[in-house]
């Protein structure tokens, strides 16, 4: 690690300062796992009930670092092309055909080489020269299915990635990895002995009021206050998506663009899409009472 990022972030107190500098503030535990991931490196699994801030947490250390994010977005049937790379093939038939205008003949060898290669986010985060470590952010894991985390053990456990055709590429500069998991399955024991891990709670009341009028300066520490209460009774509900910190934003942010100076029951009953997204939780908020909501 280069001294000029062991000077940025001597320890943890000065990560959680140049996180909160960048408008992300993160509890002590959250500040100490990021602060190894840098500094040993060893990757890190984020999880949590979406909302919380698992994928801001990585947008903010690549801000603090100054570092590039290469963010690999995780669905059912991710596979190495998407992640790692893919081989140019308009370039490859492109070279066949002049090697015949010119009778030449290529040989397999010349189609498979570096210069016919696209980079995807892992290869990038690999290739990546520094001098600060790239932020590679492997965004919801659990998405993916088992044959792509066996994929993923040995980047996680080794640096490094094989290429069949060109052989293992080995970070000059590991990248800081940081996993995330909403845990809609459980993921296998392999990769979290690979990681560091943390699980991000829903913060408090002050400290969603603090988050929220950082994203959102301009709303009133009342009307702040009002949502980050209201979002805390509706997760109590019985709903499919109870509200994290990144609804308590959207609805927010809502009632500011609008003008509306408080939540009330009317303000709730238009602007609760910003929060709820399933007609089953408008109802069940509904049937509970728009009143209660806004004002418990």
């Amino acid at each position: 690690m280069g001294a000029d990022l062991k000077a940025l972030i001597p320890d943890v107190e000065g990560l959680t300062r140049q996180l909160e500098a960048v408008d992300y503030l993160a509890d002590p535990g959250l500040a100490t796992s990021l602060f190894l991931a840098v500094r040993l490196p060893q990757p890190l699994l984020l999880e949590g009930e979406p909302g919380v801030g698992k994928t801001e947490a990585a947008k903010a250390l690549a801000q603090v670092l100054g570092s590039p994010l290469l963010r690999l977005q995780c669905h059912e049937g991710v596979d190495a092309a998407e992640a790692l790379y893919e081989w140019n093939y308009p370039r490859q038939l492109l070279a066949i055909r002049v090697a015949e205008t010119q009778g030449r003949e290529l040989a397999e060898a010349d189609l498979f080489q570096r210069e016919y290669l696209i980079p995807r986010p892992l290869l990038r985060a690999l290739e990546h020269q520094g001098p600060r470590p790239a932020i590679l952010l492997i965004d919801e894991v659990d998405r993916a299915d088992d044959e792509f985390e066996a994929f993923l053990l040995e980047l996680l456990g080794e640096g490094s990635v094989t290429i069949p055709e060109l052989g293992t590429v080995r970070a000059q500069v590991a990248p800081v990895v940081v996993l995330t998991s909403n845990r809609t399955r459980d993921l296998h024991d392999a990769l979290k002995r690979r990681c560091l891990y943390h699980w991000i709670e829903y913060p408090g009341l002050e400290r969603t009021v603090e988050i929220i009028r950082r994203r959102v300066p301009q709303a009133t520490l009342s009307l702040a206050e009002q949502v980050a209460a209201a979002v805390a009774r509706l997760r109590s509900l019985r709903i499919q998506k109870p509200p994290g910190v990144a609804e308590a934003i959207d609805w927010l942010s809502a009632l500011q663009v609008l003008g509306l100076p408080e939540l009330d029951q009317a303000a709730a009953g238009t602007t609760i899409g910003s929060v709820l997204k399933y007609a089953e939780d408008l109802e069940e908020a509904s049937d509970r009472g728009l009143e209660w909501v806004a004002r418990g």
